[in-house]
């Protein structure tokens, strides 16, 4: 990719020194009231296990202790800023289309963490990698997950990062445009339908993650053997190699995401054709 490292998006809200979120296992560091401390108190003495430490909270007056807050560390300076060019260049480029639409885009935040922090979807850990809240509308991801996408996952390279960051910059325009709260309704209605629409939604999120990708091609910022290295990303989080992976089998009704060969095609489809019409996943059978 031809980029010139430079400073970091106002759109950027790094929580990497927050110190593992504040404490607690996703509740925060919470306080409890006297009702809840007595009963958290009384499990504790029945079944001889400390449930203020399971819970992450303390007493009313106290605080639960939590991890010492690290600084940032200046290795990860130039992802940080590969990151804010990825953000920034990706929002300018749903601005245009979305305004040639008729539409209008508002812009999303990202939030570098490490470890662990929280989102109005819930606790966001490391573990789960990148993802966008609609909550908050926000994207979380941990930069060690581009360590992760590289080594485990195979898929190298500054194209496949930044596919990553797409896809879920994707999701944001699905919530810009109508699209996430319609299907969290259709889930709603029929849950049995929940794992398919969840495939489709993803699958969008692919194609748009392209639209953006042609976008740099026509700029040069691209060339063949970064769009390489995205759909090998494309294909390294589909959901049939993550299981074989995983498990050595593949359960295709448990799908949530897309195969890789899906998660290729829709996002070579984006790359093609630049068309938010051509992105249209509920339409295919």
């Amino acid at each position: 990719m031809r980029w010139t490292p430079g400073g970091v998006s106002e759109d950027i809200e790094d929580r990497r020194g927050e110190g593992g979120g504040g404490g607690g296992r996703g509740f925060g560091g919470m306080r409890m009231g006297l009702g809840g401390t007595l009963v958290v108190l009384v499990l504790s003495l029945v079944f001889g296990r400390n449930f203020f430490a399971d819970l992450g909270t303390s007493p009313e007056g106290s605080t639960a202790p939590s991890a010492a807050a690290r600084p940032a560390d200046p290795t990860e300076q130039r992802e940080v800023q590969f990151v804010s060019f990825v953000l920034d260049d990706a929002q300018k480029t749903w601005e245009r289309v979305l305004a040639n639409e008729g539409g209008e885009y508002r812009k999303a935040k990202l939030v570098l963490f490490r470890d662990v922090t929280r989102s109005a979807c819930g606790t966001a850990e490391s573990a789960t990698g990148p993802f966008y809240c609609p909550g908050d509308e926000r994207v979380f991801i941990d930069l060690s997950f581009f360590d992760d996408l590289a080594q485990r996952f195979k898929a190298a390279g500054e194209f496949a990062q930044a596919y990553v960051l797409a896809h879920e910059i994707g999701h944001h325009v699905q919530k810009v445009i109508g699209v996430e709260s319609q299907v969290r309704q259709l889930q709603g209605r029929n849950p049995g339908a929940r794992n398919a629409l969840s495939v489709k939604m993803e699958l969008q999120a692919d194609c748009f993650a392209g639209i953006w990708g042609h976008s740099t091609a026509q700029r040069n910022i691209i060339d063949q053997s970064d769009v390489a290295e995205g759909l090998r990303a494309a294909a390294a989080v589909g959901d049939d190699h993550i299981q074989k992976m995983s498990t050595g089998r593949v359960s295709p009704e448990s799908f949530t995401h897309g195969s890789s060969e899906q998660r290729m095609a829709w996002f070579k489809r984006g790359l093609d054709s630049g068309r938010v019409s051509n992105c249209n996943t509920f339409a295919q059978q």
